[in-house]
């Protein structure tokens, strides 16, 4: 399995996954979730590859949105942040 993640802008980011079959998803980030979830110890693409790497443990690629915005991945799986704070 491969995560690439490319910035597009500052709070947006292209994460292809290649695991089988490739996927392309669009990722939003603010910089205060990005804070408030790693008091800045990691970059923003960083975040977004831990996050990937949090969603692939528990759902196909396929499954994952094609475009959304970070703390959707709270209302899905309630551990989320708590999971990427402890990293």
């Amino acid at each position: 399995m491969a995560i690439s993640v490319e910035k597009v802008d500052e709070t947006t980011f292209r994460v292809r996954v290649e695991n089988g079959t490739a996927t392309s998803h669009m990722v939003t980030v603010s910089a205060d979730y990005h804070r408030k979830l790693t008091a800045g110890k990691i970059t923003p693409e960083q975040l977004v590859e831990r996050s990937f790497e949090f969603l692939l443990e528990r759902e196909p690629n396929t499954s994952i949105l094609r475009s959304f915005e970070l703390p959707v991945i709270q209302r899905y799986f309630p551990e989320y942040e708590k999971t990427i704070r402890a990293l």
